[in-house]
């Protein structure tokens, strides 16, 4: 049997919640709204997919905290202008900036997530065995405020954020500085999430024990776990 871990971190998007339909529906939903502007969602998802990847990692290590969200908003400018760029709209916008202020704000609301049905129960099961939780995630400031809006707060004592470290999964000062707000060794802490690169691949160089929560096969891959997590 497994030894039950001191810490279990869990990834944000795609293993504790996901978008509503996808990003190219949410953001063709906005822009018509907001904006007037017509967009065909699938194009929308491509552009952004492709807009995500070119992005560099989201990451301010030389930022003075008071420039920290400024950094963030900017740093999400650059790929929503690039995702209506590359569908070739963005001049069919009578005003971009006031739309992307908009879409950012709408994002960090509960309207845009869902939690998926295996989250409430197994954070309560690794709850009531005594173990810590924590967050460990490649987002933004907006963390704090979708897990308030989605009932998720409680659950963590600690949530750690790349563009507030200075690094981003999967590197491994990341997961060092979540384990260190616990006071935890890498050897005696899982960390769950739904990208084998970022969060298996870059837990396990970190010297924690990953877990891959693959959301497409609905299935976990790592070690058997005598919990709601399992293969």
């Amino acid at each position: 049997m497994t030894e039950q871990p001191r810490v279990i971190f869990f990834d944000a998007v795609g293993t504790l919640f996901g978008v509503r339909g996808s990003v190219g529906e949410v953001y063709a939903e906005i822009a018509k709204r907001e904006a007037g502007v017509e967009a065909d969602p699938e194009t929308i998802e491509r552009t952004f997919l492709d807009s995500f990847k070119a992005a560099p990692p989201a990451k301010f290590p030389t930022v003075e905290p008071y420039q920290l969200l400024e950094r963030e908003h900017q740093w999400w400018y650059d790929v929503v202008r690039n995702t209506f760029q590359r569908a070739d709209l963005l001049d069919r916008f009578p005003h971009f900036d006031l739309f992307f202020d908009r879409l950012f704000a709408y994002f960090a609301s509960a309207d845009p997530w869902f939690i998926y049905p295996d989250v409430f129960p197994t954070l309560t099961y690794w709850k009531q065995q005594g173990v810590e939780l924590g967050a460990i995630s490649n987002f933004d400031s907006r963390l704090y405020a979708v897990l308030d809006a989605l009932d998720l707060s409680p659950f963590f004592s600690s949530v750690t954020i790349s563009t507030h470290v200075g690094a981003a999964k999967p590197e491994s000062e990341i997961f060092e500085r979540a384990l260190a707000a616990h006071d935890c060794p890498p050897e005696a802490a899982w960390h769950v999430g739904d990208s084998y690169r970022d969060d298996y691949e870059g837990a396990r160089a970190a010297g924690l024990r990953g877990i891959w929560l693959d959301r497409k096969q609905s299935s976990v891959t790592s070690h058997p776990v005598s919990s709601p997590v399992r293969h």
